[in-house]
């Protein structure tokens, strides 16, 4: 039987961290639906290490399917995560030989679009002194700059009373395992294209 790897940007850098990061993502799918053997989440720390180590699984076949997850950090304008990895000035990385555009998944333009999907979740975690109207506001969140993102949710949590302003480390995956994967899926093509591909994987 194949196992499943995803290789995850972020959650690389504590033992603690790492634990939360595979928490996060294991509950989120097991909220999306996903039934059958789990994938193994990987945090992978920078960008680049999960693509170094996306690269090594995949090339080494055998008995593990290897998925990439990152940031796209920009707007995606082309139907193949790996042309936009490729076209970005800050990544151009090649796809490994053999890879398919079906294993290769983006956060666009971050994993916060994910999180701005679900501001009913949002506004339980951080409870009193949320302001949601500090956070960017758009008909389409995958438009929304990663920067203005990352503003918006350190806006809108500043003046909490029980909670820190909004860490990336800190907050991120406590939030990925609260936050609806349905709103995220109708918010999201690109999540809801990794969420399919888990599943269909799952159910082979």
């Amino acid at each position: 039987m194949v196992a499943v790897r995803v290789y995850v940007e972020g959650g690389g850098d504590s033992h603690a961290l790492r634990i939360a990061c595979r928490r996060g993502f294991k509950v989120f799918m097991e909220k999306a639906g996903l039934s059958g053997k789990m994938p193994r989440f990987v945090p992978s720390g920078t960008r680049r290490q999960a693509y170094k180590n996306f690269q090594t699984t995949h090339l080494q076949g055998g008995d593990n399917y290897a998925l990439l997850l990152v940031d796209s950090e920009s707007p995606v304008t082309d139907d193949s995560p790996w042309v936009h990895l490729q076209n970005r000035p800050e990544d151009s990385w090649e796809k490994p030989h053999n890879a398919r555009d079906e294993q290769c998944h983006l956060m666009v333009q971050c994993m916060e679009t994910w999180l701005l999907a679900d501001r009913e979740s949002l506004s339980l975690f951080f409870a009193q002194g949320f302001n949601e109207n500090a956070l960017p506001a758009s008909a389409n969140l995958e438009d929304i700059a990663k920067e203005d993102l990352l503003n918006g949710l350190r806006n809108a949590t500043r003046a909490c009373k029980r909670k820190a302003s909004y860490g990336k480390g800190e907050h991120s995956f406590k939030l990925l395992a609260l936050i609806d994967p349905k709103k995220v899926s109708e918010a999201s093509p690109w999540a809801k294209r990794f969420i399919d591909a888990l599943k269909e994987l799952a159910a082979r």
